[in-house]
């Protein structure tokens, strides 16, 4: 049920593929909480997906970016401030790639081109958004910037590669974009480390189904899916949260403080054979 915790407000959202991606849930539920938007993507993640569907349904006009691009950005925020008539009140940061994950290179024979590549889309990117937003001035004050992260930043995790620096990354800037901005504007800046999720992107790791199933046993809360994060994404885009900043928040059923589930010893056990 909508409580226009967003009315009067307008924003960003960037990387809505389909109907499984997050951005695409975050979209939905902020046009039910009364946002305007501006809809952003990569032009070939665009001619993938079917962002199109998404922007007649929320009423939100489209600005393709490359979010590698300082000048496709400037564009974007530009570009947004004039479709939404004024400043902006929220962003969405939804933006991750790895080809080396694509191509199913380990983590020792890393094509470092294609690392440098995950680097500048998954995390870089974050920094070039808010630069461009500071210098543009189109922030309003205390406005919410939001990255997608996951708990790999922390921890390794098989076949995550060289996504995991880039996690890490995009934390690290979020904590130091996030001094930066509360200080020049009140802006907070965070990011949400969600449960494996079987979005598109998600579900083209190797070995994704069982570690989704191993991290469904350990959650106490089971995996928070799509729309929960859709929702705790508006949360920190609402007034209801304006003094929380350069924090990761971990929305992920108890996974990441859990040490083992009962669930988990009694499948070792089995296996086992005790």
């Amino acid at each position: 049920m909508a409580n226009n915790l967003l009315a009067g407000k307008v924003g960003i959202i960037s990387g809505a593929l389909n109907d499984q991606s997050i951005a695409w849930k975050v979209a939905q539920k902020a046009h039910a909480e009364g946002a305007r938007f501006v809809l952003t993507n990569a032009p070939l993640a665009m001619r993938m997906g079917e962002i199109n569907k998404l922007s007649e349904e929320c009423n939100a006009p489209i600005i393709p970016a490359d979010a590698t691009s300082t000048e496709e950005l400037e564009a974007l925020f530009s570009g947004a401030q004039e479709q939404l008539g004024g400043k902006i009140d929220f962003v969405l940061h939804s933006i991750g790639m790895s080809a080396n994950i694509r191509k199913k290179k380990h983590y020792g024979e890393l094509d470092y081109k294609f690392f440098n590549q995950t680097i500048d889309v998954s995390a870089l990117s974050f920094h070039k958004m808010m630069a461009v937003a500071e210098k543009q001035d189109a922030m309003n004050e205390w406005g919410s910037i939001v990255a997608l992260s996951y708990i790999a930043a922390q921890r390794a995790f098989l076949d995550y590669t060289d996504m995991t620096q880039a996690k890490a990354m995009l934390e690290s800037i979020a904590r130091s974009y996030g001094q930066r901005f509360g200080k020049l504007k009140k802006v907070r800046v965070n990011t949400i480390s969600q449960s494996p999720t079987k979005t598109t992107a998600g579900t083209g790791i190797t070995g994704f189904d069982a570690f989704y199933n191993f991290a469904d046993m350990m959650s106490p809360l089971g995996n928070a899916p799509a729309e929960a994060c859709a929702d705790y994404c508006i949360a920190m885009f609402s007034d209801l949260t304006r003094y929380v900043t350069m924090q990761n928040l971990m929305h992920d059923g108890g996974f990441s403080t859990t040490g083992i589930s009962a669930e988990v010893v009694d499948l070792l056990t089995k296996a086992s054979g005790e």
